[in-house]
């Protein structure tokens, strides 16, 4: 349990270019990788797509050691649903609020000293205005729930995640697998879990062995898999073995081979380029308003 790192949270995109300049030049994350492929992902990557997408992976640093973030964008559709899954990313960075201010990009002062900002397509990202000491600036991924004792229970007892904060009356839970990773917050909604079509996947790295014990475990306590272990191939890059599972509220969770994932993950200096380069290439925008079309509505 202790080698178990979380990894990233996967968000759909419709509008790479808008959502590329927010990550990049607002967050002043980097480009540590882009992927493309031609076909849909056998584990569900990209959603319930079967054609062309990619994958881009941005951060504060290496995947190694980074919480990071990755956009997956499905050619031909333009938006996604929100729903109450999502409920916020929360990270450390007084230069990314100073960028917001300077670009113009909306910021609302929920907290002292705490900006919201949203991110093309809705999603929610809280700044603390303060110089980052941490290594990663990246502190926790907050996910909606309908039920925090059952939700609690399922991490830390069939994941293996130790409880950092419990507080019953706002209603909240903050979960890990190490002091030094990005945390997990659980909130209740006040009612049921509603995932949209924008709905994301969380993902964690574990011992390439500890795989099948986590599909017996969940096997046997009656628990929903979604993909079962699985082998998935980038072309040029490693192989990694996953198993998807999904918790009480159904959102969505990787594991995914540690030693495997370590050598795919490594960064691509030229992932800047490979992203631009896809984005000039998409023509796709421009032939939709030749067409006097809008992109498909997911």
């Amino acid at each position: 349990m202790a080698a178990r790192r979380a990894l990233h949270f996967v968000f759909k995109v419709g509008d790479r270019g808008r959502s590329a300049r927010f990550y990049r030049e607002l967050l002043g994350m980097s480009v540590l990788r882009h992927e493309e492929f031609e076909e849909g992902c056998k584990a569900t990557c990209n959603g319930p797509y079967d054609g062309k997408w990619s994958k881009t992976m941005v951060g504060y640093g290496p995947e190694d050691n980074h919480f990071v973030a990755e956009l997956t964008y499905n050619y031909g559709v333009g938006e996604y649903r929100l729903g109450n899954d999502f409920l916020g990313l929360t990270l450390v960075s007084s230069q990314a609020v100073s960028n917001a201010k300077k670009m113009g990009w909306p910021l609302k002062e929920v907290t002292a000293g705490v900006f919201e900002a949203e991110a093309p397509g809705g999603y929610k990202f809280y700044l603390e205005d303060k110089e980052e000491l941490r290594q990663d600036p990246v502190l926790k991924v907050t996910l909606g729930v309908s039920d925090l004792q059952k939700s609690v229970n399922y991490w830390s007892d069939l994941l293996g995640m130790k409880i950092y904060e419990k507080d019953e009356e706002k209603q909240r839970a903050l979960l890990g697998y190490a002091d030094n990773q990005c945390k997990l917050e659980l909130k209740t909604v006040g009612g049921a879990v509603d995932h949209g079509t924008a709905f994301g996947r969380i993902a964690f790295s574990c011992a390439k062995d500890e795989l099948p014990d986590i599909e017996v475990l969940m096997k046997k306590e009656n628990q929903k898999i979604l993909t079962p272990l699985v082998s998935l191939d980038t072309p040029g890059k490693a192989t990694v073995q996953v198993i998807i599972l999904a918790d009480p509220d159904g959102h969505e969770i990787c594991f995914v081979g540690d030693e495997a994932f370590r050598d795919l993950s490594k960064v691509d200096p030229n992932g800047d380029r490979l992203l631009d380069d896809a984005m000039a290439a998409d023509g796709s925008d421009k032939w939709f308003a030749a067409q006097k079309m809008k992109k498909a509505s997911a």
